[in-house]
């Protein structure tokens, strides 16, 4: 999509997010009114008024008149159907998404990840939006916790979709990563502020995981929402730290006990298994799994996109990645895109 393309792509257009007062909806939504001033509207769904108020002192209307804050949750469809009125994209980052919450609280995630889901689904097609990409996880591939399995199930649901909307012009997808750095409950910011302590627990020493920075997920869902075809879902090629190298680079002088994992957790997490191998296709910056039936063709998708099949039994695990952050280039992540005035 040339510059030029993008821009009309975005003119006058409208965007929900949903869940967007949370780390990558705040991130949205300054690259969306930064890069493309002229849309007419970035709506804000979200069911915390505090955290909206607390947005609204950074994007005042005085300032940004394209965006409007709406009080709602994915579980409720007919707030979902009212707020999607008139809008041309949605971006689904709303989640219940801490691992061992999910586990002590199953219906509510349930509730949230799976019915919340097909809720955005329904009252896409019901309002006629015409791109949505909804966010996934890691965790989502293979998953042995709770939270995983409705990631998958939400995922399952988004791609499925493009086979009963009909004669709609509307594509869904689903872009999946690793952990976000600085995101909302991530082990970066926990260890920062552990480190005044002088502890950073470890919850076991052998333990991996992609690393992806906030801006690198906002890239990943403005390709999707521009170019997907429908049914893709969108797998970044990023590096993978090590849980100790991350202490390491935060607090070298702290003590580091090994308390075990927490319910749910990985060793290492998985974006892409063997299984996938059969449906995934290298599109060069990313990779993408597709349904095993198409709604489109498939070759033409390949010659269009100059996508190459991957090996039979390929898998990608943050254990066996081949791009690896060190201790130093944490750092320097740190400072550039969490915390500017870190410092060892």
């Amino acid at each position: 999509m040339s510059e030029s393309d993008r821009i009309e792509f975005w003119s006058n257009k409208s965007v929900l997010i949903t869940g967007g007062t949370g780390s990558l909806g705040k991130k949205l939504t300054n690259h969306i009114l930064t890069n493309f001033p002229q849309i007419r509207r970035v709506i804000i769904y979200s069911r915390d008024e505090q955290k909206q108020f607390i947005m609204a002192q950074d994007y005042p209307a005085s300032l940004f008149p394209q965006i409007r804050y709406l009080i709602g949750d994915v579980r409720d469809y007919g707030r979902l159907e009212r707020a999607m009125t008139g809008v041309d994209y949605v971006i689904h980052a709303a989640a219940m998404k801490h691992v061992h919450i999910a586990e002590y609280n199953p219906d509510e995630c349930v509730k949230t990840n799976v019915h919340g889901a097909q809720n955005v689904i329904d009252a896409c097609i019901k309002t006629n939006v015409s791109r949505v990409v909804a966010l996934s996880t890691d965790k989502a591939c293979a998953p042995i916790n709770l939270y995983g399995a409705t990631k998958l199930a939400s995922d399952k649901l988004f791609v499925a979709a493009n086979n009963y909307k009909g004669a709609r012009d509307v594509r869904f997808s689903v872009v999946r990563y690793g952990n976000v750095m600085g995101s909302n409950g991530s082990v970066i910011p926990f260890f920062i502020n552990k480190k005044k302590e002088g502890i950073l627990p470890i919850t076991s020493e052998k333990m991996t995981r992609f690393n992806i920075s906030l801006q690198g997920g906002v890239d990943m869902v403005m390709h999707a929402l521009e170019h997907a075809w429908g049914s893709e879902l969108f797998v970044p090629k990023i590096p993978s730290y090590r849980i100790l190298d991350v202490a390491e680079a935060i607090g070298p002088e702290c003590e580091k006990p090994v308390v075990g994992i927490r319910p749910g957790e990985k060793i290492h997490e998985e974006m892409i298994t063997p299984s996938d191998s059969y449906n995934t296709y290298d599109l060069g910056k990313y990779y993408t799994i597709l349904p095993t039936v198409t709604p489109w063709d498939l070759e033409e998708f390949k010659t269009a996109h100059n996508a190459k099949q991957v090996p039979e039994g390929f898998s990608y695990n943050s254990g066996d990645n081949e791009e690896w952050e060190t201790v130093d280039s944490l750092r320097e992540l740190i400072v550039k895109h969490v915390d500017n005035s870190f410092h060892v």
